[in-house]
């Protein structure tokens, strides 16, 4: 019996690893893509228009298509690739060097990263990017940065940029802290639950008006099952002998109310997606 157990703990220990060796193999996996630009280790880019076997920097008009980061094909333990090419590999989840810059201030370990206005380049989070390449894990400051990059802004005015790698959490994914997500004048839960729906901003007109649907169809078929029980139990109580025959006209009433709100949940639908 003792024997037994050892070998029973020792198969759900060896399971345990194998299952965490595949897990961090699985976050350390990069994949081979061929490229037209001069891409450098850090840059966020993605899949080109019209051929998915090649990855460009990524424009922060682009964004909603970032891919991941460029990496050295030495940088994870497995590398998806064509030995015959020579290739860029991306690195898409887990914990990599990203080439960022001072465009929108210091960045501090824990912010969001975004694309900058440089293609392939990122920069810190605000609230107007809706889509983020991940979480930094390490901060930067300009007077820290390995070079520097002169641009021009939509207003016609010169800036330099500082240019840093950094270690990043790589796990693209929409902006925790996207200021589209907040409605004025509507509850933040409510813009929330909207957008959840129509995967775009709301206006607070459309959202208020899908709510007195909801509201009004649930009023009134709450109002018809308690006209509904109400008038039944007191036909029960003048006539038991009814009592089978009413009781199916409540069920009648009840499924009346049912289908009175789902009418109302699928107006409220078509009210968002249109």
């Amino acid at each position: 019996m003792f024997t037994r157990k050892r070998l029973f703990a020792a198969l759900l220990l060896g399971i345990g690893l194998l299952m965490a060796t595949g897990s961090v193999a699985a976050q350390n996996v990069t994949q081979g893509y061929n490229s037209d630009q001069q891409l450098q280790n850090g840059m966020i880019v993605r899949l080109k228009k019209g051929d998915a076997k090649k990855v460009e920097a990524v424009k922060s008009t682009d964004a909603a298509e970032m891919l991941g980061v460029v990496v050295a094909s030495t940088t994870a333990p497995l590398s998806i690739s064509d030995p015959t090419a020579n290739q860029t590999y991306v690195a898409t989840f887990g914990k990599y060097q990203v080439l960022v810059s001072d465009q929108n201030g210091n960045i501090a370990a824990g912010d969001y990263i975004a694309v900058s206005s440089v293609d392939g380049v990122g920069m810190k989070a605000d609230g107007t990017q809706q889509i983020i390449l991940g979480k930094a894990l390490a901060g930067f400051q300009t007077k820290d940065a390995d070079s520097t990059l002169g641009v021009t802004d939509s207003t016609g005015n010169k800036r330099t940029l500082g240019l840093k790698r950094i270690m990043v959490d790589i796990t693209v994914a929409h902006n925790p802290i996207y200021s589209g997500d907040v409605v004025a004048g509507v509850p933040h839960v409510l813009s929330k639950a909207a957008q959840l729906v129509t995967k775009k901003p709301v206006t607070a007109l459309r959202i208020y008006a899908c709510m007195g649907v909801l509201v009004l169809s649930l009023m009134v078929a709450g109002m018809i099952i308690y006209s509904g029980v109400r008038t039944g139990m007191t036909a029960v109580g003048r006539n038991p002998l009814a009592k089978k025959s009413i009781i199916r006209n409540m069920i009648a009433v009840s499924l009346m109310a049912i289908v009175i709100v789902m009418i109302g949940v699928i107006a409220v639908y078509l009210l968002l997606k249109i």
